[in-house]
């Protein structure tokens, strides 16, 4: 294969329905096979419902959604960092347990902010 054809086979141009499909399918597995996503799941679910139950503002929902969304972002990427160094590496090694303990220290601030997007939008409307 000449090298203009392997760059165009490397960098073919996917359609659309392909590319989300593909997506679907990494979603997919993480809720199969990976707790922690049906966790934060279950949680965004119940905090947007919870949300629209208590009547919070438009710009309110959006910085809801946002959060949530950030938390999904944050495990996907740490479960995929997570992956990619497992394949690297089967032995154990420093820099390895490194990179994972960073990857998971971004779920817990992402999780520490939605925390604190929850007090603010909720605290007040569910103890008046």
């Amino acid at each position: 294969m000449t090298p203009k054809k392997l760059l165009r086979h490397i960098f073919r141009f996917r359609g659309f329905n392909e590319s989300l499909k593909l997506a679907i399918n990494g979603i997919a597995y993480l809720f199969l096979y990976h707790r922690n996503m049906r966790i934060i799941f279950t949680a965004g679910i119940f905090a947007l419902l919870l949300g629209l139950y208590l009547k919070l503002s438009g710009t309110e929902l959006v910085a809801l959604c946002i959060t949530i969304t950030l938390v999904f972002m944050a495990e996907i990427f740490n479960t995929a960092i997570e992956m990619m160094m497992d394949m690297v590496k089967v032995k154990y090694h420093t820099l390895i347990k490194l990179i994972k303990d960073i990857a998971a220290a971004v779920v817990l601030l992402a999780s520490l902010n939605a925390l604190a997007v929850g007090y603010i939008l909720f605290i007040r409307r569910l103890f008046k």
